[in-house]
Formats: structure tokens, sequence, C-alpha cells
């Protein structure tokens, strides 16, 4: 086999394409964030070390094969020992690495076996016909599989995880690749039909046999579609105001249908989170907007121009800003389902602020109040936390579940400032450590808004939670990298945030490096660490280290929180990330294509002498990402979106024919991997 070099920048990060369907051309446009508040330079300042996070001593001296981008890939040739220095894979983390490649298929471990749950296209309810590529309906659609499959959860049934709950979102659709002959500028009425129930989510029963891993999807009762025709609830403070109210809903309280529904998450109570991300792309002719006011705030979304790539516009008023203005103003928001009731009204959440949302997470206090984290995905934004006035209640009853379903819609929303403990000179944009040896520092949550009261000059409480951008602009929040999946590990209650990249850091007229986010031109992203005071959940002031400077092993500007970088995987652009049973982080990537290699999950201890000791465990096919990884002692499961998207490609041209292999177009899908043992399935990295 012939090996090519690894090389950082070696492609664009993602394919053009996908950038047009997935978030309107947003990187080939100038961030929406052009606000003067306080640079990182202006709040710079010495934080006390106390509190600090502890970073555990690495001691590893071993000699690594240097990494190769492979047209094929295998798991490393050899075993990889400890002794001489190299200590012992940690549980979970103890499997042979997958080699970088850029095949056609989802590549794991040797010895891990691996089967496709459910595609596009897959019946989930009943009189679904079977999919038929050429002959798609809007009406079959609504009862199959949706597109592009993001996040993933997997509520157990019973005691023993042989029968499930699958939920997933649909961020979005690529019409390019669903219909042959499609005419960018001229589609039917019934492709946009299509696309609007292949939005949403999805609700599907899966079991197992008790030797296998292979999830299989079934009839049932708790099977549910939601689409862009299905009925929200709008709750929270802001719900039923003038900014919410359009001619089909003049009281501002419901709401048809949920999109770019990018990450979620589990609740304490069992229900489901997801939050509605690129939601500019959907919207056309803001340009006829004539009020410089409103035109700025449609604008710092990111709503702007005439007609918008899809032309929903034409066969529905409410995506026409010109028709109906405020209806923009009802996407954007964190949206939670309850997957056990399937006649139960999803809700959206206003108190948690209405942005990009890629993610929303659920941290329990010790009095028993929730506090929920979200990022704003997209270059030069920001970090929130939600504190709740109300207490959960344990248990797992249905009164229960619809009062802590109440929780998120009465605390306070605050925003994220970070200060680092370098000097400013140390901070010079290549990603060199300073003198201190590590990017840290401190921070504190702003308040924005609490029920009915601003905290913010000059803004109510409604265009708090409406215009929520504005609000942290105007106290001075900082600036990050593409915030994307925010999580807390369930154990030590410490955040972690994968920062996916900002390509803009440093150009003309943008802020530069900073501590938390210390490259120009950054193409690879970091994983951000952060301790809350004292670990408190409830705490407004927190320390922060960035764990993981990503790219290229080889390179001088990554970082693997002091591991030696010859032994870990190259790894750009975390986008989720998810915790295992061991207290493991395992992260998944969207556009390892800046290092010239296929989107994969890695496993990587937290804690010990491996701490920072990152591991491809699979990888997902050509022009595909990874997303909404579930890591369980038996299986894991991963979200395989958009396979084949690549510049060039289409339905009448197809890059890929995964998962169905022959000449069959590529369907977005959820793979489950696990390994056999010999009574049954063996721990995942045992």
């Amino acid at each position: 086999m012939k090996f090519l070099p690894l090389l950082a920048g070696h492609s664009p990060s993602r394919a053009s394409v996908t950038c047009t369907y997935r978030c309107g051309d947003a990187c080939f446009h100038d961030a929406p964030n052009t606000s003067d508040n306080p640079t990182f330079a202006d709040v710079l300042g010495t934080v006390s070390r106390r509190g600090a996070l502890k970073a555990s001593a690495v001691v590893a001296l071993a000699a690594g094969t240097p990494l190769a981008l492979a047209g094929h890939a295998s798991a490393e040739p050899a075993a990889e020992p400890a002794g001489r220095g190299r200590p012992k894979p940690p549980p979970g983390t103890d499997y042979q690495r997958v080699q970088p490649n850029t095949l056609d298929a989802v590549v794991v471990p040797e010895g891990y076996e691996q089967g496709i749950v459910i595609r596009w296209g897959d019946a989930v309810l009943p009189g679904a016909p079977k999919f038929d590529f050429d002959h798609q309906t809007a009406e079959a659609q609504a009862k199959q599989f949706g597109y592009n499959c993001d996040f993933a959860a997997l509520l157990p049934l019973d005691h023993w995880g042989l029968s499930s709950l699958l939920v997933t979102n649909h961020e979005y659709t690529s019409e390019e690749f669903m219909f042959r002959g499609y005419d960018r500028d001229n589609p039917t009425e019934e492709q946009v039909r299509i696309a609007w129930a292949a939005h949403g989510l999805t609700v599907v029963q899966v079991t197992r046999g008790r030797d296998t891993g292979h999830l299989r999807p079934k009839m049932s009762r708790y099977n549910r579609r939601i689409t862009l025709h299905t009925p929200f609830r709008v709750t929270g403070p802001a719900a039923g105001g003038d900014l919410l109210k359009t001619a089909a809903d003049p009281t501002g309280t419901v709401v048809l249908g949920t999109m770019n529904n990018c990450a979620g998450g589990v609740t304490p109570w069992g229900t489901i989170l997801s939050g509605e991300e690129n939601i500019n792309q959907y919207f056309g002719n803001a340009d006829t907007v004539a009020d410089p006011v409103k035109r700025k705030r449609y604008a710092r979304y990111g709503i702007k121009g005439t007609a918008t790539t899809r032309k929903w516009e034409r066969f529905d008023a409410r995506w026409d800003i010109a028709r109906e203005p405020n209806e923009a103003h009802r996407f954007g928001w964190v949206i939670e389902l309850d997957p056990n009731d399937p006649d139960s009204t999803p809700v959206k959440h206003t108190h948690l602020g209405r942005f990009k949302h890629e993610t929303a997470n659920i941290r329990v206090a010790k009095d028993g109040r929730v506090v929920a984290y979200s990022g704003d995905d997209e270059r030069f934004e920001y970090i929130y936390k939600f504190i709740s006035k109300g207490r959960m209640k344990p248990g797992d009853s249905a009164h229960a579940r619809r009062h802590n379903m109440t929780l998120l819609d009465d605390g306070t929303l605050y925003v994220g400032r970070f200060t680092g403990d370098s000097p400013a000179a140390e901070i010079d944009g290549s990603g060199k450590l300073p003198g201190d040896g590590e990017f840290d520092g401190g921070g504190e949550w702003i308040p924005l808004a609490s029920g009915k009261k601003s905290f913010v000059d000059g803004m109510t409480a409604e265009e708090v939670y409406v215009f929520t951008r504005e609000a942290a602009d105007k106290v001075g929040a900082t600036k990050m990298d593409r915030p994307e999946d925010i999580q807390a590990h369930p154990r030590t209650g410490r955040i972690y945030c994968a920062l996916s990249n900002n390509v803009e850091r440093g150009n003309p007229g943008k802020e530069g490096a900073t501590e938390p986010n210390p490259r120009l031109n950054n193409k690879h992203g970091q994983v951000l660490e952060v301790e809350e005071r004292r670990g408190d959940a409830l705490a407004l002031t927190f320390s922060w280290r960035l764990f993981l400077v990503c790219g290229d092993p080889a390179a001088p500007d990554t970082y693997f929180a002091g591991f030696p970088k010859d032994q870990v995987s190259p790894i750009s652009s975390p986008d989720n990330v998810a915790f295992d049973a061991h207290g493991n982080l395992w992260i998944s990537t969207d556009s390892a294509g800046a290092l010239g290699i296929n989107d994969g999950l890695y496993s990587v201890p937290l804690e010990g002498r491996n701490r920072g000791e990152l591991k491809l465990f699979l990888t997902v096919p050509r022009g595909a990402e990874t997303c909404g990884p579930i890591v369980e002692r038996k299986i894991v499961t991963v979200c395989v979106q958009h396979p084949g998207e690549v510049d060039g490609a289409n339905a009448d041209k197809p890059a890929s024919h995964w998962p169905d292999g022959g000449e069959t177009q590529p369907r977005p899908s959820v793979v489950a991997v696990w390994k056999p043992g010999r009574h049954g399935l063996s721990d995942i990295g045992s």
C-alpha cells in the first residue's frame, strides 16, 4: 500500500455543497457578529490559580509510528503494548486504533462488528411504503426515517437494554443528493414538500438479541415522525409576545415544526432536548425590510438577501420575510420532546434564548435546580448557561415528568466571559503554549434576563430572549471559535465544550488570538474544559483550560493535555462529545477534510497517566460527518450524515454508494458497533 503524508490544510475542511445546504454558506460570508464589545485583550488579567484545574502528570516516553493517510484502512498492524514508558490503556480505550483513511465505508477496530440500524427512507410508521429513491413522495417521507440524522439518543424500555427508543434529529436536506436532475433555481412543489417532511425528528423502537449489538427497528406505538408540519407549543417568558405573533398564529404560542436540529441531550427526567441551529438560510427576502433596527437584527442572525437556496418562500408565505416578518423569530430555540408519550405536544423553550443552538445539556445542582449549557455554533459567538428557579422532582412518573418539563421556563439566562492568566504577548496566534505550559484562566457568567426582568441596558426581557446575540454583545461576552456540543461530566461535573474551528480569527477587522482561542486562521479547533467554582453547578465563576488543541500531532500548534504527541491520532473540527461508563470522553468530528481524512469518532481518557491519549475508534465514509455518538458498555452508535456529499457529486453522479453498495445512492444512516465475545457481547474498549 502507498501512504500519503498527512498535511494540515491539505483540503478544504468541508465541501462547499455541504455549506450551501447545511448552513446557507455561512463560511463564505463574514461572521454576523460585528459587535465592538470588549475584546479579550481588554479584559485580560491575572486570575487566581486557586481552584484551577489540575492536570495529571504524564511521563510516557515511547516512539510511535508516523501517522499517514491510507487510501484504505485497517487497525494498526500491531498491538500497542504497555510498558517501557507507555501506560496501559484504561478501561474503555483498550482497542487497536483505526488508521486515518478516505474509504467509502465505516471502518472499525479489528475484532469489532457493525450493522446498519436505520437508513433515510426506512419505514417508521404504519403504511410507509418501501423506499424508492426515484419515486419518493411527501406522503411517504412523512412516514419514513428523515434525512441527515444528527443527534441520537437511546432510551431503554427494559432493564437489559434489549428494547429501546431511538430518537434522532434530522438536521437538514441536501436536495441535489435527494433528487435526480434537481434544478436549484426551480424546485418543484413536491420536492419542497418532501424536504419539509424530511426535516425534524424520528422516534422509533429498536430491539436487539442478547448476543448481538445489531439494533433493529420495529413498528411500535412509540414510533413517531416530527416534521415541519408538527405543532409545537411555545413556553417561557417570550411566549405570546408581539415578536412571536404571525398571521397564522396571532397568539404567538403555536409554531409548526422544527428545523436544522443539530445536537441535543437527554434530560434527567427522560425527555429529549434538541437545538435549532442554522435557521437563517430558510427565510427569504430580508432585503425588503426598510426599518434599520429590524434589518440589523435580521442580519445579526445571518438573515439577509433575496431568494433562499431552497426557494421554500415560493410555496409558503411563512418563509418570506416580506410577507411574514416574525416567522423567523419562531425558530432558533431549544425544543423538548417526550418520546415516551407519542401523543404529547413538543415545546419550544424561550427562556434558553434564541440563537444557533448546537445543543442543550442538563446538569442537576445539589439543591435540585437544573442547569442547562448551550453553545451558539458560529464564528465569534458565545457560550450560555441557564439556571432554573424550580427544582427537579425525582422519579419517572407522568406527574414528575410534567413538572420537570416546566423547569426550563423560569430561571436566569447567562452568557460566558473568559479571561486568561498569561501575558498578552505570549498569545501570539501561533498556538505556541504560554510560559505556564497551558492555555488556561478563569471566567464568569454574566446575567442577561430572568423571567420578565432584563439585565441588559436598552433591551426588554422579551428582546433579550428573541435577540439573545445582541444582548450578549452588549454585556461583553467572549467571542469563541464556533461553540459546538457542550456537556457536563456525569461524575466530576466538569464541562467539556467542542470549539470546532474559526478560519476568520485574525482576519482584517476580526478579533485576533485569545487564550481560549489561541490560533489565527484556526482550521482544526479545540476542546475546552471548564470547572465551576468549588464544583458547584450554580456557581457564577469558573476556571478553564484547553484540554485539546486539535490538528496534526506532528504540527507544533497542537496539544493533547500534555500526552506525548507521537502516540495520538490526528483530529480536526471536534463537534459532538459524549462520555462512557468509565468516564472517558468521546469526540466525533465534522470537517476532518482539513487534514485530508474522513471524519471519525475518538476516545480520550480524562484522568491519570493516559489523560490526553486520543485514539481513533471509527471512521465514516467519504464525504460524511460523524454525528450523535452514543457510547454504552456493550454498543456504540453514530449517525452518518451526508455520505458522499463532495463537490462535483450529486444524485446523477454519486460519489458514495454507502451503505448499500453496488450502484445505489448514498443514504444517511445510523450505525451500531459492538465487540462479540465468548459469552455474548464484550465491553467496548475492553
